[in-house]
């Protein structure tokens, strides 16, 4: 052990005669603890609110997502099908079917998305996890499901046969509508079930049988809007992107689960961020305690660093030791207000102490990371608050 580290230690760990500097020395410690365990309880708070916010996206989004360069379609043929599931990585692909569809039920309307889907979908995502009542359609049957804001905004039940839900869609070609009453091609279909996801998609989209939505929008078996893919446990998403360029002569776009959602998951980190650099300002605030309680230790340890500097230890030695001494006591201060927080997360996790709703617990996240992110920030601030206050250590004070 080092003379410097050796010193720094029976000054932060023995009281000062100097009562003054006790209770100044406690309230920095006090400090960095409190603020090592707000930065940390924060982070896990925010962390577990980004989980919350996303776990929609997974029972809603695919693992990849195949779109059109241009236009609204993709041609799929049969050799193509075949070609994409023999891909390794591949578990299971659905046809979807996707446009702008205009609801009439009753005299009240809404503007949603037909989204029409074969069998497969329910191997890609999973149905159960947004089914809120009622059953999902069955395959060739003229159902539908809905979200739960459109059953609210059009006053409409499951399975009423007596009032049919009617889906309007504009015709394909080109020129002048002269009747509008022949613009729209028309269905009727029944409401089997409800599903709910969040308050944006619950008014968006109809989903409805693949060749339903075929017959509505008047396209081919071959014409496709989107793909959507699921992948196995251990795939290499990357290669398999690689390969599902390939086999589409690089004429699509392919997004991952992320992508498809770039703005929630942009809005989520710079939330993060945003927080990170907020309690980072309040930890810097609290360790200007530690440069105050530094310096009135080197003002009160003015006589011992005399007898120090004349038995022969140099300016740059003594300086090390307030030196280490602010570093030990940020660095002791930070591991414990990291504890003390892991202890609130696990607690929340255990007992939901706390509550958004009434059987809704605030979500958090207990993650390593956010113990790396605060241990390295109290550290980093802490070398700097050490190195300044160290600092006022000079040949002046000797004299």
């Amino acid at each position: 052990m080092s003379f410097s580290l050796y010193i720094a230690k029976r000054y932060l760990f023995t009281p000062s005669s100097n009562n003054a500097i006790n209770i100044i020395t406690g309230i920095a410690a006090t400090g960095v603890v409190v603020g090592a365990m707000a930065l940390f309880i924060v982070l896990s708070g925010f962390g577990g609110l980004k989980e919350f916010s996303l776990q929609f996206s997974t029972f809603f989004d695919s693992d990849l997502k195949i779109y059109p360069t241009e236009g609204k379609t993709i041609t799929l043929d049969h050799a193509l099908s075949s070609q994409i599931l023999k891909i390794d990585g591949i578990e299971a692909v659905s046809e979807v079917i996707e446009e702008r569809v205009y609801l009439q039920y009753k005299g009240k309307n809404h503007l949603a998305t037909i989204k029409g889907v074969d069998t497969n979908y329910g191997n890609v995502n999973s149905i159960d996890s947004i089914l809120y009542f009622g059953d999902w359609f069955k395959p060739n049957q003229e159902e539908v499901v809905i979200g739960i804001a459109m059953v609210s905004k059009l006053n409409l039940g499951t399975r009423d046969y007596g009032n049919l839900l009617k889906l309007n869609v504009p015709k394909p070609g080109k020129g002048q509508i002269i009747d509008p009453s022949k613009a729209f091609s028309s269905s009727r279909a029944v409401v089997s079930g409800v599903y709910s996801v969040n308050e944006e998609l619950n008014g968006k989209y109809v989903f409805s049988d693949l060749h339903f939505a075929r017959r509505l929008l008047s396209l081919d078996s071959t014409k496709v809007s989107t793909l959507e893919i699921k992948l196995k446990k251990n795939a290499d998403e990357v290669a398999t992107i690689k390969a599902l360029d390939k086999a589409f002569n690089n004429a699509v776009l392919i997004k991952t689960r992320i992508q498809q959602n770039d703005a929630l998951y942009k809005m989520l980190n710079a939330e993060n961020l945003a927080v990170y650099f907020i309690f980072t300002l309040i930890l810097i605030i609290a360790l200007f305690n530690v440069v105050g309680s530094i310096i009135m230790m080197v003002l009160d340890k003015r006589s011992n660093i005399k007898t120090l500097y004349n038995m022969g230890a140099t300016i740059k030695e003594i300086r090390r030791v307030f030196f280490y001494q602010g570093v030990l006591m940020t660095l002791i201060g930070g591991v414990v207000g990291v504890v003390l927080g892991v202890v609130v997360i696990a607690a929340q996790l255990q007992f939901s102490l706390l509550n958004i709703a009434q059987d809704l617990p605030y979500p958090v996240s207990l993650q390593f990371k956010n113990v790396v992110i605060v241990l390295a920030t109290i550290s980093v601030l802490g070398i700097i608050a050490s190195k300044i206050s160290s600092s006022r250590v000079s040949e002046k004070l000797l004299r």
